[in-house]
């Protein structure tokens, strides 16, 4: 019985290490491999369809694949029918593998003739491994 006990000890010692180690890994901030801007100007007569499939692909996006880190857009005040999407992946793999997803397909296609302009910016961030509270 001793034995037994201990052995419970053990390894319940080493799940709750390993746990400890998991939780920090997931702490340690992403060094992102893909960072862009897409700017993009939307037919205004089309404008609260193409917000409704860019919300639906976005939040697709974001819970369903790791490797998408962030994609945030925001639209001009000015001019709402120009955005920008800030675009943040993993790796370029990542990125590749988002482009053939179910749910950024359905985005592409369902707003294609919406779209007026597509401009695809490539960057280098300033501070890579500053995580986006």
């Amino acid at each position: 019985m001793r034995t037994f006990n201990f052995a419970i000890r053990i390894f319940c010692t080493a799940c709750l290490a390993t746990a400890l180690v998991a939780c920090k890994a997931d702490r340690t901030p992403q060094m992102p491999k893909k960072v862009r801007l897409a700017k993009v100007v939307v037919d205004s007569t089309q404008l609260e369809n193409y917000k409704a499939f860019l919300k639906e692909e976005i939040e697709a996006s974001v819970s369903k694949e790791p490797g998408v880190l962030t994609l945030y857009a925001v639209f001009e005040k000015e001019k709402p029918t120009h955005l920008t999407i800030l675009e943040i992946y993993a790796t370029e793999a990542a990125y590749q593998s988002h482009l053939k997803t179910t749910h950024f397909l359905k985005y592409k296609n369902g707003t294609m003739n919406m779209v007026k302009n597509l401009e695809l910016i490539e960057t280098d961030p300033l501070i890579p491994a500053l995580k986006i509270k």
